[in-house]
This record gives C-alpha cells, structure tokens and sequence, in this order.
C-alpha cells in the first residue's frame, strides 16, 4: 500500500505531533508499505527530498509565516502529484493545508484519514482572531471531506467541539509510544553526571506557552519546602523556539531565580530520554489548553515506572486515569501541582504499577496496526 503522510512540520522539528507521525511513518514503511512525508521546508537549509529510516520525506519551500502557519505556494502542485501516486491518505492537523489535499483525495476516490492531534490556539488579537475562523472553517471543510477521523481518546473526543460534531467519522486510535531500554548504571551514571542529590522532577516539552512551564515554577517554593534538594530536569527544546521567543523572555527571571533547581537537557536521544525518564522520581505535564490532547511523555515515563502529574484536561488526564500511576490536579492549580508531586515523592510505591500492563495499552505495533487496518479496510484491501 502506498501511504501519503501529510502534515506541516516533520522531523527534525519536535513536538508530539512529529513524533507521533515519524512512529506511524516508520512502522508503516517497516511492514513493507511505501509512505511519503508531505511537509514544509520550515528550515531553508533542510534538503527538498530525503529518506529517513525508510520513509520518503517532501518538503516545499515556505514562502510566509501566519504565527506557526506557513504559506507554500508550490504546495497544491506537490500534492497534486503525490496523490495520484498513492492510495490512501493521512492528513495530521490542525493543518491549514488540509481541506485541498482532503479535496484531491474525495475527488480521486481514495480514502482520506485525518488524525486531529489538537485544537489550534492562538495568543489574543484581532489578527489571531481573524486567522482563528480561518482554521476553524478550514478544519470543518476537511472533516466533512474525510472518511475517518482518528483521535487518540474517546475522553478527548467527547469534549472537543470539533470532533464531537464529526463523532460518526471518528475512530479512537491510541498514540504510538515507545521507549528505549536503560540499565540501572547508566541511570546512576546520568544522576551523578548532573549531580542529583535529591528528588527529581521532570519535564519533557517544547519551551511554549501552552505547555504551563510557569505552573511548575510556581509550584517550586512549596515543593522545595518539603524537599529542598529537589531539581527539575526540563527535556526539550528551550533556545529559540518557533513562535515562543516573547513567552521564553518573559520566564527568564524566574529560571535565574531557581537556576540552582532548575536543569534545561535540551533536545534528548531515544537512550538518552529512556535514562532521563528513569532517573526521575516524577514527571510532570501541567498543560493550560487543548493544544495538549494527550502527552506522549507521560505513557514513555511510566514504561519506565515513573508516575506522572497531569493537568484535568480531556485526553491529557488519560494516561493516569488508565493506569492508576499518577496524579490528576486542576488545571494551572500551582498548589495543586505541588501537593502532588509532593506525595508521589513521598509514597512512590502508592504510584508503582507493572510495566506490562502499561505496555498492553500503548505501543506503537499496536498503532501502526489500528492504522494498518483502517486503511485496508477503507481502501477494499485484504
């Protein structure tokens, strides 16, 4: 079968959304499956056409920027042709260019699958604002153009407005999470590496506004009133983060503040991030909105058999709720937050769940299956 991946940043950008898309591309093109990435050039100095572990990647040059949207205007013409050559398509969203290449696949007759990562939200201001009905109107143009809708949790789907609108087309898929294995040396090796003397909270993210990196600040005092050694290991990146300069700025302070507790690891490897996850007591993702649907992270912490704190957020509060290995606190609650991880560093045992049953729920052989079978299914292939 031949896969037409499309959504607007690919690898090397971070995010769980390329993550997600590269696990899917990849374990497809490992079943025998031809799959092409259609993307943005979002960095000039990335080659126009590449392979990467087995997938084809395409990516047309930018010509503008609207906040983290691009303008392409080659874009059509590429997808143009990569449709004709392929048999089914995988649209990734939000994704302004979504609604033409749902188009080219309705009027072909190729099953279209969208996978809606995330609600789209943009700062205040009337120029967002206008940008925002853009989006929304393109986003329900693709839906009512695609043939399924993929989300990640029945929990998220329920309560977004746009998924709920398109329930009948949605189809619950859970994310691909993997994790690579460490040794117990390597783990002592990487808390002595960073001189770990005490608890340690971690955080895997993009340095964005979204993410409730302030929240975690805020609940540094208290949680340093009970553990006063504690650190907070912040994976991801943090330098010059597209779209984020102004929300980085303004965080500035307070990381000097806390500079003694506060460790910035930027952009880890695969062995790399399974040490980092396992060297901590307690990891944390304290999102502020639905830009945030799931968090990979905390599935790949828990593999490694470290709990999670997670913003009361639909979807986001899944992974815990599942699996019992962590904590559920209000959304941008700082006190909540503390108190938390507070308790989960003083009873880890309370927390502690197999790591099989954490396996059993999310993997990606389990994802490229669901998928593999939802377009053989729609396509008329056995």
């Amino acid at each position: 079968m031949r896969v037409l991946v499309a959504l607007t940043y690919y690898r090397p950008y971070t995010s769980g959304l390329t993550i997600y898309a590269e696990r899917l591309a990849v374990g497809l093109a490992q079943r025998g499956h031809h799959v092409t990435i259609l993307t943005s050039q979002y960095d000039p100095s990335l080659p126009t056409h590449e392979v990467l572990r087995g997938v084809h990647v395409v990516r047309v040059p930018v010509a503008a920027r609207i906040s983290k949207g691009v303008i392409m205007p080659t874009f059509g013409w590429e997808a143009t042709k990569l449709s004709l050559t392929h048999d089914v398509m995988s649209l990734h969203m939000p994704q302004f260019d979504a609604p033409g290449l749902a188009l080219r696949g309705w009027l072909q007759r190729k099953p279209v699958v969208l996978t809606y990562h995330c609600d789209l939200q943009l700062p205040h201001g009337w120029f967002n604002r206008i940008v925002d009905r853009v989006v929304q109107v393109s986003n329900r143009a693709a839906g009512m153009l695609a043939t399924r809708i993929v989300a990640y949790t029945d929990d998220f789907a329920t309560h977004s407005p746009y998924l709920s609108h398109f329930r009948p087309k949605v189809t619950i898929i859970p994310p691909p999470v993997e994790i690579a294995d460490c040794s117990a040396a390597e783990v002592a090796a990487f808390k002595q590496r960073y001189n770990l003397q005490g608890p340690v909270i971690g955080m895997a993210a993009r340095l964005a506004a979204e993410k409730g990196v302030e929240v975690l600040l805020g609940a540094l005092p208290r949680i340093l009133a009970a553990h006063p050694t504690a650190r907070v290991l912040f994976a991801g990146p943090f330098e010059q983060v597209l779209g984020e300069e102004a929300y980085a700025r303004r965080l500035a302070p307070l990381f000097e503040q806390y500079r003694n507790h506060w460790t910035f690891l930027g952009t880890l490897g695969a062995h790399d991030l399974a040490t980092f996850f396992s060297a901590c007591d307690v990891i944390t993702v304290p999102s502020l909105n639905s830009t945030e649907s799931f968090g990979l992270v905390q599935v790949e912490a828990m593999l490694c058999g470290t709990p999670s704190v997670a913003s009361n957020l639909p979807g986001v509060r899944q992974p815990v709720q599942q699996t019992g290995m962590g904590r559920v606190v209000p959304i941008g609650d700082a006190e909540a937050l503390a108190h938390a991880i507070v308790d989960i560093i003083d009873h880890p045992a309370t927390y502690h769940r197999d790591r099989d049953r954490v396996a059993s729920l999310f993997s990606t052989d389990l994802t490229v299956t669901r998928y593999e079978d939802l377009f053989r299914s729609l396509s008329g292939r056995n």
